[in-house]
């Protein structure tokens, strides 16, 4: 027999069980509630988004990912250091991968075809900037970030990284921070334009590892910075080819 004071659980019909605190895009509608059979039908389509993305990545080798903004017009010097280098590479047996839209992705892809090497783009739908560009020979779309982001870094043996934006920035963090925790294995990683690029490396010798010691010496080694393709090259054409993580 429950005491007085003892809490009285609510009716099962007031719990919202059935509901979920599930973080939705600013183009889906925000008034309705999400239930947990929505959840449920995002983990599946997230599921098939890795099992689709693994298996078109099964049917290419020797992969190199190239990072950079899409906004870089055809005019920029980045946009042709990254055709030059695709196009070397290319030349080379290597398959390239971008996101798949314009600006260096457009670029590589290019540089890749006219190489008459695999040019591969992994797409992700976005409300602007973002379409598939021309010199991509195989595609795939990605509905979800993090399961494109995890198909661009699954099995490629380098990645190289125009100047770019927030996007640019958290692919690069992100290939940093599993190499740095071991949770990949250490392979180059390649930051092309000195230019662009020297800011970001003074910052971190000074703010994160001298004034802060938020890291430590080594990991300022991680990467590599360049300012052309030839270096570039130089730094990844003779990299073993690695599986899938």
């Amino acid at each position: 027999m429950k005491k007085q004071n003892d809490p009285i659980s609510p009716p099962a019909k007031e719990l919202p069980h059935r509901l979920c605190r599930l973080p939705r895009s600013t183009t889906e509608q925000q008034a309705s509630p999400v239930y947990l059979h929505d959840m449920t039908w995002r983990i599946f389509r997230i599921m098939a988004e890795f099992v689709e993305g693994f298996e078109f990545l099964s049917q290419t080798s020797r992969e190199i990912t190239f990072f950079g903004s899409a906004r870089l017009p055809s005019t920029s010097r980045w946009y042709k250091e990254a055709e030059k280098l695709a196009g070397m590479l290319g030349k080379c047996g290597f398959t390239i991968i971008t996101g798949g839209g314009p600006g260096i992705m457009e670029a590589a892809n290019k540089g890749a075809t006219e190489a008459g090497a695999m040019s591969v783009g992994l797409n992700i739908e976005l409300p602007r900037e973002q379409r598939q560009n021309e010199y991509v020979q195989r595609g795939k779309g990605f509905h979800y970030f993090f399961t494109r982001k995890v198909m661009l870094s699954a099995s490629s043996q380098a990645y190289i990284y125009f100047p770019g934006g927030i996007g640019t920035l958290n692919e690069f963090f992100e290939i940093i921070e599993l190499i740095q925790t071991e949770k990949m294995q250490r392979i180059p990683v390649v930051l092309v334009g000195k230019e662009f690029w020297s800011g970001f490396m003074d910052w971190s010798r000074k703010a994160l590892l001298k004034e802060q010691q938020l890291v430590d010496e080594e990991d300022l080694h991680l990467f590599h910075i360049v300012d052309t393709a030839e270096e570039a090259f130089d730094l990844v054409s003779d990299t073993p080819e690695r599986t899938l993580f």
